[in-house]
């Protein structure tokens, strides 16, 4: 089959940068949001990416123009009725998501393959609740989509084999690299790396070092480009709160559940980048402070 129009399901930070890698693909893409407010605040997110990639001379101006000729937005669910690929990119709840793609299965063409970008949630349970197990498939692209360049894709035991091989090309097609994963609770990245920073809160709320010099250390003995406290605020400490509850509840393992600091955290909406406070207060975002634990 191929893929001409990519419906993208959300708009917000990842959908917007989902929709900005297809169209650079070359792709038509067509964006759903819920209401006008939200639309508009996501196509303009597209477009600024777009011009940003003009000022620093990373695309020409005439192709920004010709990729943004083919991007397009709706609120309604009808307008992606001749989508060929569908990519789900909202809120990390399962239960919202299911809905979403029960909605989406009455409305698009049974040819139509289904996607979900999300990071840790089951793709078989989603899939289960349409009418196309064989055509729906998982497809993990990291934050911020432009620019990273990988994408777990995640296979269900039911994917259609040319499904599969149509998914990993189009992802091929995005100039990103496409790793292969079955569907288990965190896929890939997530199941390595989610206790990585959840063993790091542990150290830091136990006095076992300071945040900056996790950080450090983390950042100066690995070689990795940032600590995992400060990438945790990055991704929404949100994000990884859902995500280690979803691997605690499918593995049982003691090293998957959230650790109360950050239980405490979510809980006061301190979600990391996106409220200026995590295990860093962001207020200066270009010179972020790291938090006292110790209260």
């Amino acid at each position: 089959m191929e893929i001409k129009k990519v419906g993208v399901i959300g708009c917000g930070a990842m959908g917007a940068g989902i929709a900005q890698v297809v169209l650079q693909g070359g792709y038509e893409a067509i964006v759903r949001e819920t209401d006008e407010t939200l639309l508009n605040k996501g196509l303009g997110k597209v477009k600024a990416s777009f011009e940003k990639l003009v000022t620093k001379q990373t695309i020409t101006r005439e192709a920004s123009e010709a990729a943004l000729k083919k991007l397009s937005g709706t609120v309604s669910l009808e307008a992606l009725a001749n989508c060929d690929l569908i990519i789900e990119a909202i809120f990390e709840n399962l239960q919202v998501k299911i809905d979403q793609f029960k909605a989406l299965d009455q409305v698009c063409k049974k040819e139509a393959i289904f996607a979900s970008n999300t990071s840790s949630l089951s793709v078989t349970q989603m899939a289960a609740a349409t009418s196309r197990k064989e055509r729906f498939i998982g497809m993990h692209f990291f934050q911020p989509a432009p620019v990273m360049p990988l994408v777990e894709v995640v296979k269900t035991i039911a994917i259609a084999p040319e499904v599969l091989k149509t998914a990993l090309e189009f992802v091929k097609s995005l100039g990103k690299v496409p790793i292969l994963a079955k569907d288990n609770a965190g896929f890939i990245v997530n199941l390595l790396f989610t206790p990585f920073m959840l063993d790091a809160m542990r150290a830091a709320s136990n006095g076992v070092a300071s945040i900056e010099d996790i950080d450090r250390g983390m950042k100066l003995g690995l070689n990795h480009p940032m600590g995992p406290l400060m990438l945790a605020d990055y991704i929404g400490l949100d994000l990884i709160f859902n995500a280690g509850n979803v691997m605690f509840e499918e593995y049982r393992e003691s090293r998957f559940a959230p650790p109360p600091v950050l239980r405490k955290m979510v809980l006061m909406g301190y979600l990391g980048v996106k409220t200026k406070r995590g295990f860093y207060d962001w207020s200066d975002p270009k010179n972020p402070k790291p938090i006292d634990l110790s209260a």
